[in-house]
């Protein structure tokens, strides 16, 4: 078989033999090395690029030439770069910044939705892979270049994401155990993403509190200072039980420490009056009050009034003491009603059974133990408020500041049945001297009036006058109720006579208002409503300054509403045992005069409570309804201020007759049915 051609082997060393090859080898690599090692010189001019040309559809295309940094970059081997570098790059950075085009506010908002809403997205679906979003969203708003929209888009993302993430526990802080221990990979995980919560939270408050403190230079923005604390009230509502509460609760009592009431001040009163009534525990309202009460106190108690007014939202010690039902059962939801339906029975040896047996009843004696500790502890807290709470009053009264007289006697009206009975006769003659002071005030003998003059300076001296006159009759009424309601609760009524509780001054001076209460034009109006229109000659501004100036100093309960509250316990409690004829006859007797006087609501019900005296005092007092069975001797005096010197059985009710054709039918009815009452009581 023939062979195939032989390949052509390469020679691995040069012809001929011996040393003298090998040298002139050698001599020529070292020249060829040296002309390797030689620098080149290049003739490239500035500007001129050394690629080839790209060929497209067009034909040849010079490449681009690269940027002189780059080059400047390839050129230098050293990757330590020096101060002058360093500096030249800063100022190539900053003609940078000033030569990139100004974009658009209406762009920048768009661009910042999306990216907010894309770095919310994310953070929702997989928050523990994401916390460093947290940073980016923040750095949103401490950059000054940024305006004012992005910035408060930022804020509102933020809080709403926060709500979102925050879990339903507070976290604490890791320590050094905690740090070094070894964890499983879920727990640490875990750690990692709650601490950068933390810290992403931290930020945020401090952020919002900065804001919301506001500048003396005007560098931030009121618009963003309003927003900040508009934030800061709503996560307070969202997650009062997660960390830094303290740090939100001090933005709003800060903002409540200025008397400029204004939406944000309303704002956060709102907020406090929700957390309030919202806490449970008592934990925040705890902590709330403690605010207040230490910001009160270093300001001498130069606040808004209606901030007191939060205390009544309070939910202290006796809110919960409830009577249960007597014709219904509240279950649980939990709890099966009926029969139960069938399940499939797992099979359990004996001692498993036994062992879940005694499971349940330590779970069960578990929960027992919880509940008495959580109500402890709620006990505890409220207790503490309470007496924060009665701190205050009771040093306000002490220094008797007339613009908050009001909010502290409504707040005493209220929380009268939870004061100690030690104190009963303090407070019952702190009370009478403020009736004293109130109706020398109300008198124009004294009063306050300069401090009335100093925050009205808008207003003519008539109008100062019938506020301050205004205001103390509302105070007479409010003692009033609070000496009546000290005897409500706890007790009281059956240690009054240990407690020697005197209330006829308070009595009598209920009989000699009941005329000047007749007459006024507001007994029907809430301090809120204004029976007076606007002056048109002065501006919308001036005008709303005045009306919030005249405003009364209580923002509940209207005149009627008081007096009734003053009247009810008067006339028809029993807790000194049943009242005495002469001041029935005389109440009765005046209550039926201002009925005709009264407007057609406060009419109705004055003759309510008439009937009621009717029905449980009929026969002591239906001589005044019939002229034959007049049992007093001499003249009735209706102008006495002493129910005793009224000599009140001497005279009829003849007012009955009127009230017969009153204009409203209603009324018509109600006398006729009292009327009725008192022939059946003979």
């Amino acid at each position: 078989m023939a062979r195939g051609p032989e390949s052509k082997r390469r020679r691995l060393s040069p012809p001929g033999d011996g040393e003298a090859a090998r040298s002139k080898a050698d001599e020529e690599w070292d020249v060829e090395q040296d002309y390797e090692r030689r620098p080149r010189k290049t003739t490239k001019k500035a500007g001129e690029s050394a690629r080839l040309p790209i060929k497209t559809s067009e034909g040849f295309v010079q490449a681009e030439v690269e940027n002189e940094v780059e080059d400047q970059g390839e050129e230098t081997d050293s990757f330590l770069g020096t101060d002058d570098d360093e500096d030249e790059e800063e100022e190539n950075e900053e003609e940078s910044e000033e030569e990139q085009p100004k974009i658009p506010v209406k762009v920048q908002i768009i661009q910042a939705k999306e990216e907010l809403a894309k770095m919310a997205t994310l953070i929702n679906e997989e928050p523990e892979e994401h916390t460093s979003l947290f940073k980016t969203m923040a750095e949103m708003v401490s950059k000054k270049n940024t305006c004012v929209t992005v910035k408060k888009l930022a804020l509102a993302s933020q809080a709403a994401i926060y709500k979102d993430v925050i879990p339903g526990y507070r976290i604490r802080p890791l320590s050094e155990e905690d740090k070094t221990g070894r964890v499983s990979k879920e727990v640490r995980k875990l750690r990692d993403f709650e601490q950068a919560l933390v810290a992403g939270y931290r930020n945020y408050v401090q952020t919002l509190g900065v804001l919301a403190k506001g500048s003396k230079d005007g560098s931030i923005d009121l618009s963003l200072r309003s927003f900040a604390i508009a934030m800061a009230c709503t996560m307070l509502l969202a997650v009062p039980h997660f960390n830094f509460r303290s740090e939100l609760l001090k933005i709003l009592v800060n903002r409540l420490a200025r008397r400029q009431v204004d939406a944000d001040y309303v704002k956060c009163r709102d907020t406090l009056e929700d957390v309030f009534a919202q806490d449970n525990d008592g934990t925040v309202s705890l902590e709330a009050v403690a605010l207040i009460a230490k910001m009160m106190k270093a300001r001498d108690f130069h606040i808004h009034p209606s901030l007191l007014d939060t205390f009544l939202h309070l939910r202290l010690l006796g809110e919960f003491h409830l009577k249960g039902s007597q014709d219904r059962v509240d279950r649980q939801e939990e709890e099966h009603v009926g029969k139960k339906p069938k399940q499939k029975r797992e099979f359990r040896t004996k001692r498993e059974r036994k062992v879940v047996k005694e499971r349940k009843e330590v779970e069960k004696d578990m929960r027992v133990a919880e509940a008495v500790v959580s109500h402890e502890q709620r006990d505890k807290n409220q207790a503490e408020t309470l007496k924060l709470v009665f701190g205050l009053y009771f040093r306000i009264l002490k220094l008797r500041l007339p613009p908050l007289m009001g909010p502290v006697l409504e707040g005493l009206a209220k929380y009268s049945h939870l004061i100690n009975q030690d104190f009963f006769g303090d407070l019952l003659e702190a009370l009478k001297d403020l009736i004293n002071h109130a109706e020398r005030e109300e008198m124009g003998e004294e009063g306050d009036q300069e401090v009335t003059r100093e925050e009205n300076e808008d207003e003519d001296e008539a109008t100062i006058v019938e506020t301050a006159a205004r205001d103390a009759r509302r105070r007479t009424l409010l003692c009033t109720v609070t000496a009546f309601a000290l005897l409500e609760g706890q007790e009281a009524s059956k240690a009054a006579a240990g407690l020697h509780l005197d209330l006829n001054f308070f009595i009598k001076h209920l009989y000699r208002s009941l005329y000047s209460l007749a007459m006024n034009p507001e007994v029907e109006f809430n301090p809120d409503t204004s029976l007076r229109l606007a002056d048109p000659n002065f501006s919308s501004d001036a005008t709303q300054l005045a009306q919030s100036r005249s405003k009364n100093r209580v923002n509940f309960q209207t005149p009627m509403v008081l007096l009734l509250r003053c009247l009810q316990p008067t006339l028809l409690s029993r807790a000194h045992g049943n009242p005495p004829p002469a001041r029935l006859g005389s109440f009765s007797k005046r209550l039926m005069t201002t009925s005709l006087q009264l407007p057609e609501k406060s009419a109705l019900a004055t003759l309510a409570l008439m009937g009621q005296v009717s029905k449980y005092h009929g026969r002591r007092i239906s001589s005044l309804w019939h002229t034959e069975e007049r049992k007093g001797d001499g003249v009735f005096n209706p102008r006495a201020n002493d129910i005793e010197a009224t000599n009140v059985f001497a005279g009829t009710v003849w007012e009955g007759e009127l009230l017969r054709r009153h204009y409203c039918p209603q009324v018509r009815e109600a006398a006729i049915d009292i009327e009725k009452m008192m022939n059946n009581s003979k």
